[in-house]
């Protein structure tokens, strides 16, 4: 289970630094396991232009390696139409409008399951350790004071 949460992180770390350079249309895949895959998940954004394309992809880069995590292939960071960045157990994928449209990965997974990036972000519910508190509240204290 150890893996799992610390690969949601690696995604989720990869999102915030798509979404600190304002990406557009931020969408995350988890991919089946029997689908034939390559990957876990995909992470997939779009860029306005060249540029933030290559901002984007930098951000990742930068935030990704700051965990210890590098990038083990990319593609397309001189163009800049679609970068791909394979992290092994998932792959960002930053596109242009009209290169996002043209390859529309989103179709040819359909079979994935679609995460929002609220899903991925949301913090785990921490768990009460026991029905009483261990050291009373003051308020506590002061009830138990009346009754005796």
């Amino acid at each position: 289970m150890k893996k799992k949460d610390d690969l949601k992180h690696q995604v989720s770390e990869a999102l915030l630094a798509c979404q600190g350079k304002q990406a557009e249309d931020v969408a995350i895949l988890e991919l089946e396991k029997d689908s034939g895959a390559f990957t876990d998940y995909f992470v997939m954004c779009s860029g306005a232009n060249p540029r933030q394309i290559q901002a984007i992809a930098d951000a990742v880069d930068e935030r990704l390696e700051a965990l210890g995590l590098r990038v083990t292939h990319s593609e397309g960071y001189k163009q800049a139409e679609w970068v791909l960045l394979d992290y092994v157990d998932f792959v960002v994928h930053i596109f242009s409008e009209k290169a996002r449209q043209f390859y529309d990965l989103e179709r040819l997974w359909k079979s994935a399951k679609r995460l929002e990036p609220a899903e991925l972000l949301a913090k785990p519910k921490a768990r009460r350790a026991s029905a009483t508190p261990k050291t009373p509240s003051p308020s506590l204290k002061k009830a138990r004071k009346k009754k005796s």
